[in-house]
């Protein structure tokens, strides 16, 4: 072993050790093994920052942008709604749902996919009495293993392609993935549709301050379309709509007022119904129902042409101007620039009309304005902004573009017209500048720790290529492994992946784990694909920890697990697959050259 060797063996130990302790935040720890690097003249520091414009990143930032506008899109909620009433028990919530994410992590990366799914199945659960805890973790491992069927369902795959490509000089296609993990995703779906007895049956979930704000009640005004044909225009049909988490308070007919309508009314044309309810339930009747909001349209000053409109939430301060008095008489359209869409009082319902609530001391309300005007008529009226967070009520969504874009673009990314990370991008910048997407929403979309930790993490892997030291390890695994079957040599390296991704993130694991399998493989006079696609199975499989992949970790707090539940039910997936996926991987990708 050279200097240079026992330095990048050295580094690369060192940072998996502060991975493994844990005391740090994963990004810090890369940028400090990148400069490390730089430091001890491993990396040079002309290349150190080439991560930033690697491939993989770009494919992951679009793959999440992507993702964001497919659930801003609500297609999954149009898709879900005819399912939703016969899940009434967790034997049917569990199979359907994690098997919709699943397929869902094949067109989306599997994290977004989850984030799609996750507010249906709560909202689902918490109508149905099932504890959440039965059912989030079976759909985060949903989604793990149907990342693995596409070349953007998670990282392992983007970076296993990468490395096949500066090794071989072509990449692995969209769907090369797709025979071996199609098949897992089956299997763990079947697994997990029994196995999920296996989760404690009652645990607190932990409430965070998103979960705390959205579970407000809040009344809010809408207004029947001219030409509004839903359903058949009755009072029960919103009802039905509304699943029982919205409720109709009034209907105002011109100078007429009806309190607690008869579910056989119909609806005209004008009408302004007055609705309470959560906000995302608010949100999804009002998309659904094809209401109109009342006051969200009302024009709204732009200081600026690129300036984007944002809803707020607020708390109404003890020192506020709105204590006392209405939205009308306080003119907060004409004054200040902002509409009222939505009032919160704790404990009590609100029966008037939006504009001549008296509002009192924290009140939460909701505000629509321009980004520039709102801060300033916050200040203004003595509100207190809450946590910042995604607001929606009845805003526009463009159902059907962004599904349409990332399909164009995979059928192009799959046929070889353009290359994934030129697609991909493109279709990132399309559902932007096309509106499905706002650009404070694709740049909240993006994982900054994720994307900094991998682009960090490329120039310190490549150290144990660069200087031999890939070779090296190679060569005492091709000793070891001397006179064994290939499929037993396959399973070990499958294995070591498995075993290094709950404690490294999936990511840093196949940017060692990569070079290392490759070279084995030529050591052995094997093909080295079943080794690349050992690796990317083994490290997107992170099944014991809730701290390896975000998937895990998205559900910890809303599923009110421990860190033992995860192994529960993912250690006997983890050695079901580990005894299954080396044989899919042989039968589809030959050892022989």
């Amino acid at each position: 072993m050279t200097l240079h060797q026992g330095l990048a063996f050295g580094l690369i130990a060192t940072t998996i050790a502060a991975f493994v302790w844990g005391r740090w935040r994963y990004d810090l720890i890369a940028l400090g093994a990148l400069a490390a690097g730089m430091a001890m003249g491993l990396i040079p520091v002309k290349a150190a920052f080439d991560g930033f414009a690697n491939d993989i990143v770009i494919i992951i930032a679009s793959a999440l942008v992507l993702s964001a506008a497919v659930a801003r899109s609500g297609v999954v909620d149009l898709l879900m709604a005819p399912l939703l009433p016969k899940l009434k028990d967790e034997r049917t919530q569990v199979p359907v749902l994690a098997g919709t994410t699943a397929v869902l992590s094949m067109a989306t990366k599997n994290v977004g996919a989850l984030a799609l799914m996750m507010p249906s199945a709560l909202q689902i659960a918490r109508r149905t009495g099932v504890p959440p805890g039965r059912i989030l973790m079976p759909m985060a491992f949903g989604s793990l293993v149907g990342g693995l069927a596409v070349l953007v369902g998670t990282s392992p795959n983007i970076i296993v392609s990468e490395v096949r490509q500066e090794a071989l000089g072509q990449p692995f296609r969209m769907f090369d993935f797709f025979p071996v993990g199609g098949i897992l995703t089956v299997i763990a779906i079947t697994y997990l549709t029994f196995a999920y007895r296996l989760l404690p049956k009652e645990r607190q979930a932990a409430i965070d301050v998103d979960a705390a704000l959205a579970a407000n009640a809040y009344v809010t005004e809408v207004e029947v379309p001219e030409g509004w044909t839903f359903q058949t225009g009755s009072v029960a049909a919103l009802k039905k709509a509304g699943e029982g988490a919205v409720s109709l308070v009034a209907i105002l007919r011109g100078r007429e007022r009806m309190e607690a309508p008869h579910a056989n009314l119909k609806l005209h044309p004008g009408d302004v119904l007055l609705l309470e309810g959560e906000q995302q339930a608010l949100n999804q009747l009002i998309v659904t129902a094809k209401l109109k909001l009342r006051d969200a349209d009302r024009p709204l000053v732009m200081n600026e042409p690129t300036e984007e409109v944002r809803v707020v939430e607020a708390v109404i301060g003890g020192e506020s101007d709105l204590i006392g008095k209405s939205a009308r008489s306080v003119t907060l359209s004409d004054t200040h620039g902002v509409n009222l869409l939505g009032v919160s009082r704790s404990g009590h319902r609100m029966a008037g009309r939006l504009a001549t609530i008296r509002l009192k001391a924290g009140d939460i309300i909701v505000l629509q304005g321009a980004e520039q005007s709102l801060p300033g008529a916050l200040q203004a009226l003595g509100l207190l902004p809450l946590a910042e967070r995604e607001v929606r009520l009845g805003g526009v969504r463009h159902a059907i573009l962004p599904v349409a874009i990332l399909v164009v673009a995979m059928a192009l990314v799959a046929t070889g017209v353009i290359p994934v990370a030129a697609g991909f991008f493109g279709a990132a910048v399309l559902v932007v500048a096309t509106g499905a997407l706002r650009m404070r929403e694709a740049y909240a979309a993006l994982e900054a720790p994720v994307l900094v930790l991998v682009a960090a993490l490329i120039p310190v892997s490549d150290t144990i290529e660069k200087t031999g030291g890939a070779d090296l390890i190679s060569a005492w695994l091709s000793g070891a492994f001397h006179g064994l079957p290939p499929i037993a040599t396959l399973t070990a390296m499958m294995a070591v992946a498995m075993a290094a991704t709950p404690f490294l993130n999936n990511a840093a694991t196949v940017l060692i784990a990569a070079p290392i399998g490759m070279g084995l493989a030529q050591r052995l006079g094997l093909s080295p694909d079943p080794f690349l696609m050992a690796v990317a199975v083994g490290a997107g499989c992170d099944f014991l920890t809730p701290v390896g992949h975000q998937c895990n970790t998205l559900v910890l707090g809303p599923g009110g697990y421990r860190f033992g539940d995860y192994a529960r039910l993912g250690a006997p997936l983890s050695a079901l697959i580990l005894l299954i996926a080396p044989w899919l991987i042989a039968w589809v990708w030959p050892f022989a050259r």
